[in-house]
């Protein structure tokens, strides 16, 4: 079982690439009878839509446990962090800042009732088209294709 934690702040640990923000994320995903579910969570600010929980990659961390600590902030999920999607450059939405987006699958085997930001965000469960046609950023539906290709390359 995880522990509930207090979720990180500051930026005095960030991982840059020169002057792009290094940030890490996992789409957290079960196999149910009906097939591939993921999950998404609302953004903080209301009306900007879904997406899977990302944030900054530490110094003081592995990047799997960054993505994995990253996903039980945002989403209060846990599990087995896979092998990485892929790198991806992308210009913020909120301001003229660029990013280096890691992002990796997450077979969730837990759901906590409590988790550091549960009363900002809401989170969801839905089919792999859903998630992909309610997923506010490119870079994150392109991650999601790439997870969806790989697990039907496993069956």
């Amino acid at each position: 079982m995880v522990a509930v934690m207090a979720a990180r702040t500051g930026r005095q640990l960030q991982r840059y690439n020169g002057v792009h923000r290094i940030v890490v994320g996992c789409i957290p995903y079960r196999l149910k009878d009906n097939g591939l579910e993921v999950l998404v969570i609302s953004a903080q600010r209301k009306g900007k839509g879904m997406l899977f929980p990302k944030g900054g990659w530490e110094s003081d961390e592995k990047i799997q446990d960054a993505a994995l600590r990253e996903t039980i902030e945002e989403a209060g999920v846990s599990g087995e962090v896979e092998g990485k999607l892929g790198k991806w450059c992308f210009k913020s939405k909120g301001n003229d800042a660029y990013y280096e987006g890691h992002m990796f699958p997450l077979l969730v085997n837990e759901e906590l009732d409590d988790w550091p930001e549960k009363d900002i965000r809401q989170r969801y469960w839905m089919t792999a088209a859903k998630a992909k046609e309610s997923c506010q950023y490119g870079w994150m539906r392109e991650a999601l294709d790439l997870l969806v290709k790989r697990l039907e390359s496993t069956n």
